[in-house]
């Protein structure tokens, strides 16, 4: 289990409650049924994750207008290399993506899952 900032608690629990339409569709169209447990909107660490595969050590970020600003760029840049150093792959989404190419998506994320996850011999 990754450590996590308890003060995170009570604003995951909100933002699970209040999912934007992306990560709603995400969500309810493929991650809530992969047959690799998924969490959303988890803690780890200073942040809360989007979605978070603790099997595949995956943290999938889907990001919206507000972050292709320069501070933001920056600021999920920060975010993406402290996970990472946690050991954490992270894949970012853009909204976009999620709305034209759906089913790309599922592909990709799932292709990250296989290649994460130790091999059966």
């Amino acid at each position: 289990m990754k450590d996590y900032n308890r003060a995170n608690i009570p604003l995951a629990k909100q933002l699970r409650k209040n999912m934007t339409p992306w990560e709603r569709k995400l969500w309810y169209e493929f991650l809530r049924g992969y047959p690799v447990r998924f969490q959303r909107q988890k803690a780890i660490g200073d942040y809360i994750a989007d979605f978070y595969c603790a099997k595949a050590q995956l943290v999938i970020e889907l990001d919206g207008g507000g972050h292709y600003t320069e501070k933001q760029k920056k600021s999920d840049l920060i975010r993406t290399q402290t996970l990472e150093q946690m050991r954490l792959r992270v894949i970012r989404i853009s909204n976009l993506d999620i709305d034209r190419n759906f089913f790309g998506v599922c592909e990709a994320i799932d292709l990250a899952i296989k290649d994460s996850l130790p091999q059966s011999r």
